[in-house]
């Protein structure tokens, strides 16, 4: 049943949040310790991925990483290895940027305050802030999706989140909110409450909230209005053959350009466009390579934040290839695949067909 509601201060609140986390919080990982180092990585992971596909990632890269020096030394090839399946790879690659600047610029000592955490690279408002707020007791507010969705609700603000002056304006409220020695319980009392009771799809489970009682939004059909954002543009389709190619038991890779789109990656050949097997046929005659057999592995699709990719995939295995082909490709094993090069997961569907007949 959802109480009559009423206008409250905001500590009290916080009060209803911090006593309704106590006995409702979620046992995570990385909350076991007041480490920065690892609330850093579990809130990198964190962003736009679940949190139970996070718990095995981390589990690992903790296991091979376990501090900053770690970080700062280990090769990309690795790093991107670990990371693979976690997608948007640049968060790693920061990752190791902002450990060697720790390594190096505070003598392998992690920075203690939001300030000097914005400072590192991948480390916006809402990673300082639950880094200082958690690790450190620091009284700064950790403001990410989660917030702005519960906020907006509580209130019946009908301003575009997408914009900047009301995502600081948010922001500034819930830094009024902060209790004075919880800052961190608090910020994760958000989250929890985002995940579990006023989620992200699907309507809220507004008698089981805490805070119920004070918001404007509570019960209401129109809840899941909120929060109101300017749609997005439509994203880019775009069409592309994948090939994998088995010579003598092993498979030929390519790395992707340094800049763009999954950017210094191992990925199958491509080409763009989605060709029909005569049309692949034709093209392996023209450089002189004989295929042995020429399988159609199927149709798939990946979505990227901006683009879309609709593949159709071919397995092919050769006879005999031109030395020239082959020097634009690095030929690898099943195993090297499984252990050392990371390929997207844009890949997945074609990737099972490695060691496949």
């Amino acid at each position: 049943m959802i109480h009559e509601r009423k206008e409250v201060c905001m500590g009290d609140l916080a009060n209803d949040m911090l006593l309704w986390y106590d006995k409702n919080h979620r046992d995570l990982p990385w909350r076991h310790s007041k480490n920065p180092y690892t609330i850093w990585i579990s809130e990198i992971m964190l962003q736009q991925t679940r949190v139970e596909a996070v718990k095995g990632y981390y589990a690992r890269f903790l296991e091979r990483l376990p501090d900053v020096q770690a970080l700062a030394e280990v090769k990309e090839q690795e790093l991107m290895k670990l990371w693979q399946g976690l997608g948007y790879y640049n968060r790693a690659r920061n990752l190791k940027k902002a450990a060697q600047m720790i390594m190096t610029q505070y003598d392998g000592v992690f920075p203690d305050t939001y300030e000097e955490l914005l400072k590192l690279p991948g480390i916006g408002e809402y990673t300082a802030g639950a880094i200082a707020s958690i690790a450190f007791g620091q009284s700064v507010p950790a403001v990410d999706g989660n917030v702005y969705r519960i906020y907006t609700r509580l209130m019946a603000q009908k301003d575009d989140i997408m914009q900047n002056a009301v995502r600081k304006a948010i922001r500034n409220e819930i830094a009024a909110m902060l209790p004075e020695k919880r800052a961190g319980d608090f910020n994760q009392a958000w989250m929890d409450l985002g995940a579990d009771i006023c989620i992200p799809n699907g309507k809220p489970l507004c008698e089981k909230c805490p805070i119920a009682k004070s918001c404007k939004m509570a019960g209401k059909e129109e809840v899941l209005a909120y929060p109101v954002k300017k749609k997005k543009k439509t994203r880019k389709i775009e069409e592309k053959t994948i090939f994998l190619l088995e010579y003598q038991g092993k498979y030929l890779l390519q790395k992707r350009p340094d800049k763009g789109l999954l950017a210094g990656l191992w990925e199958f050949p491509s080409q763009e466009g989605k060709l029909s097997l005569e049309e692949v046929e034709k093209q392996l005659h023209a450089m002189h390579a004989k295929a042995e057999t020429i399988d159609m592995l199927g149709s798939a699709k990946h979505i990227f934040s901006h683009i879309e990719w609709h593949m159709l995939g071919y397995r092919i295995c050769f006879d005999t290839i031109e030395q020239d082909f082959l020097e634009d490709f690095t030929a690898v094993t099943k195993e090297q695949i499984e252990t050392e090069y990371s390929i997207p997961s844009a890949f997945a569907a074609y990737l099972s067909y490695i060691g496949s007949k």
